[in-house]
């Protein structure tokens, strides 16, 4: 029988009463408290709950649970959401359409034409991504939040989750310590949705799957620091400061393994930040004889560009808890597989962001749009089970993870080029090939490089252009095997075995290109 509890709410509910095994001692009784827990109310924990919430027609029972009080939802750190704040007028566009969720202002601060990444000597400019916003990462999750309850989605801030529950070989809940009581928190649902972070306590400590990578290689990880900053305008210099673009600068001096940017949120308004991988700034400190951080090549990244004078950080009641910081983000493809049996993987948790670039919004929009979709199907069905819940993977690789596997090579590549070489790259390679598969994100095609024009350009740029090239053919094979991914969990140890093996060769081969 309906539960009477929800009948003003016109939501069909069923009390479900389930044996769980929670410590391998003791069973409980309990009853199932939610259809679906999303777990991590930042940016892309709240899409998902929004997008569920649409595609079931809010006949759900949905539950977002958060570590952050409520006046600072899904705040990654201490210091805040630190993030470049930039997002794709596609990606919302393709939120909006389907799941009729608006941006406006204040969610949106800044509208930008594209995105402009500039050589080493500042001589070549490659656009990438299109039109986009600069998003105000205070408002938004705030903003977020208080539609996402509209939608008839509860609540629970202020949760430390340690782990899940398990029934058998199914997720069926969440646990951990409520801040505000010093309590032990538990809470069980049919399904788990982890929009946690990059390093999910819950991914990590996941017991029920073989095929979900529960640990990132450090290689695949960036550090980044930004301030976001008001300024008073110096030079007149578009690659320094450009109020219609963002701007990302390439250079393994000051963002080893990674890049700086430069993103206006206004005429004298800017985030600026910059990220590292430190194995290869530990090679730049050794190679300059120095000792930098991420906060020391901040400063000197600041001190740097003279189109920005006097900056200070802003004081701005949308800024003031996320004004600086210092964060952590993947850049590698996504996760080999989002589901196991009872649980889905999001966001950052899945490793989404951009592997070229580390832009994660983007990516977090699709996935939780195409995800909502997903759970409201296998809830209907009423199984939630690894197999059921597959057709996630397939979805997400079709709409946007075939490409991700190709951009981490691409990236791998220019971290091991020199500024030279980046510099000669860009503008003999990239400056003239497939700017549209490049905006859309897209591993450009070197695969038409002449032997000729290798050998005339001389043995340093010959490196260039064979890595551009072997890249490149590497990618054509990655995209269709990503094409190909299993249509059910039974083909994914074989496709996955294939996958690794072309990924730890291309590895190797990217390597041998090191300057």
């Amino acid at each position: 029988m309906p539960n009477s509890d929800d009948a003003a709410t016109n939501r069909p509910r069923y009390d479900i009463l389930i044996i769980l095994n929670i410590d391998q001692t003791d069973t409980v009784l309990l009853e199932m408290d939610y259809d679906v827990i999303v777990a991590g109310g930042g940016l892309t924990g709240t899409i998902a709950a929004q997008a569920i919430s649409y595609y079931s027609k809010q006949n759900l029972k949905i539950l977002v649970v958060d570590r952050n009080p409520e006046h600072l939802p899904g705040r990654k750190s201490a210091p805040g959401w630190t993030c470049g704040d930039a997002c794709s007028k596609e990606a919302v566009d393709y939120m909006t359409e389907r799941i009729k969720v608006p941006w406006t202002r204040p969610e949106i601060e800044h509208d930008v034409k594209g995105v402009m990444a500039f050589s080493p000597d500042y001589e070549t400019a490659i656009p990438f991504d299109g039109a986009g916003y600069m998003l105000n990462r205070q408002k938004l999750p705030e903003i977020q939040n208080a539609r996402t309850k509209k939608m008839g989605v509860e609540f629970d801030f202020e949760i430390n989750l340690s782990g899940l529950i398990y029934d058998g070989t199914q997720v069926v809940g969440i646990q951990g310590v409520d801040y505000k009581t010093k309590q032990p928190y538990k809470k069980t649902a049919k399904l788990v949705v982890d929009a946690t972070g990059i390093t999910s306590m819950l991914r990590n400590q996941l017991e029920n799957s073989t095929k979900v990578e529960r640990k990132i290689d450090r290689r695949d990880v960036e550090s980044t620091g930004r301030h976001i900053m008001y300024f008073e305008p110096g030079e007149n210099d578009l690659a320094q400061f450009d109020p219609d673009y963002c701007i990302i600068h390439l250079d393994q001096d000051i963002a080893p393994g990674g890049y700086g940017w430069v993103f206006p949120k206004g005429d004298n308004k800017v985030n600026i930040g910059l990220g590292v991988e430190k194995s290869i700034l530990e090679q730049r400190n050794k190679r300059l004889g120095k000792s930098d951080n991420v906060a020391s090549l901040m400063k000197e990244y600041l001190e740097r560009n003279k189109a920005i004078k006097n900056a200070k950080l802003s004081e701005d009641a949308g800024d003031i808890h996320n004004n600086t910081g210092v964060y952590q983000v993947s850049v590698r493809r996504q996760n080999d597989c989002l589901v196991s049996g009872g649980y889905m993987l999001v966001g950052d948790s899945a490793w989404m962001p951009k592997p070229i670039d580390a832009g994660g919004i983007g990516p977090a929009l699709i996935a939780g749009t195409i995800l909502g979709n997903n759970v409201a199907q296998a809830i209907e069905a009423n199984d939630v089970s690894e197999a059921n819940l597959w057709q996630y993977n397939i979805d997400f690789i079709k709409e946007y993870g075939y490409k991700t596997a190709g951009l981490e090579l691409f990236r791998r590549l220019v971290q091991t080029m020199t500024n030279e070489q980046i510099s000669y790259g860009m503008k003999h390679f990239l400056g003239n090939l497939d700017v549209e598969a490049i905006s859309k994100g897209e591993h450009p095609d070197f695969t038409g490089l002449g032997k000729i024009g290798m050998i005339i350009r001389g043995a340093m740029n010959k490196t260039v252009a064979s890595g551009l090239k072997y890249t490149s053919g590497q990618n054509q094979w990655l995209v269709d095997h990503y094409y190909n991914y299993p249509k059910d969990p039974s083909g994914f140890d074989e496709w996955n075995k294939k996958l690794h093996k072309t990924l730890d060769e291309s590895y190797v081969k990217i390597a041998s290109y090191a300057a």
